[in-house]
Parts: C-alpha cells; structure tokens; sequence
C-alpha cells in the first residue's frame, strides 16, 4: 500500500459513493487507473465492503438505540464466518476482534427493544456465539 492508495482510502471513507472518476481527480489518476486501484484494495481484503449508515432518526428506523454487545464464540466457530456473518446483519455498524473474556465487541444499531433481542436470538442460533454480553449506549 503506497501513499495513493491511503489517499483512496481517507476519501472512501468520507464519501463511498463517489464515483471513480472524481475520485481520480481528486488524487491525480484517470478514471480506470483509480478503478483499478479500488478493485485491488477489495481484492486484497484491504477494503471489505460498503455499507449505509443510516441516521438514528431515520423514517424506518425511528429514534433507535445503539448498543455495545461483547461475543464469546463457540470453540468450534471460526472468526473467519463470525465475521462474514456479521457483515450480512444490518444491526451490526462494526465488529472488531478484542481481548480478554471476549472476541469480539459489536457496534450495533436497532429501531427498537424487540429489535435488539431479535439481534441476541440471531446471534446466538446463527453466528456462532455462545455467550453475549450487552450495554446500551446513553449519548
């Protein structure tokens, strides 16, 4: 990774949507040049996906709450799959890998009390956790 490719990835974080040819012009690349450059980055697993962050007073979503949740795996789970999973629960803003009695802590945001123990069920029945710890955020 050179001094472009963090230059691609300061602005994909600001703005994902942008279009490859405004990003070239932005770091002094053609269209293709900083296409190519992206498709490399996923490639190499440096970017792993986009996703929208939705506010937390969205129409459907209404207020929401944002929480913290620790997740101890089973033995038998992969992180490799705890993470695949995550990625494909809309709940779920962010998982990092942590240590102590954990593995891992999400970020998640729900619309609603029942959404987030719907979230602990699917955690739990189809992630691969075993044990699951959570705190609300206040502000």
């Amino acid at each position: 990774m050179d001094a472009l490719d963090s230059a691609i990835l300061g602005i994909l974080r600001n703005d994902a949507r942008i279009s490859y040819a405004e990003l070239g012009r932005r770091i002094g690349l053609s269209t293709n040049a900083a296409a190519a450059r992206i498709r490399r980055l996923e490639t190499s697993g440096v970017i792993l996906g986009y996703r929208a962050v939705l506010g937390s007073e969205t129409p459907a979503a209404g207020p929401g709450l944002q929480a913290f949740i620790d997740v101890r795996l089973k033995p038998e789970t992969e992180s490799r799959s705890f993470l695949e999973w995550s990625r494909t629960d809309p709940a779920v803003q962010d998982a990092v890998h942590v240590t102590g009695p954990y593995d891992y802590l999400l970020r998640v945001s729900v619309p609603s009390m029942k959404a987030l123990d719907e979230l602990l069920h699917r955690l739990k029945t189809d992630s691969g956790a075993i044990q699951t710890q959570t705190r609300l955020a206040l502000r």
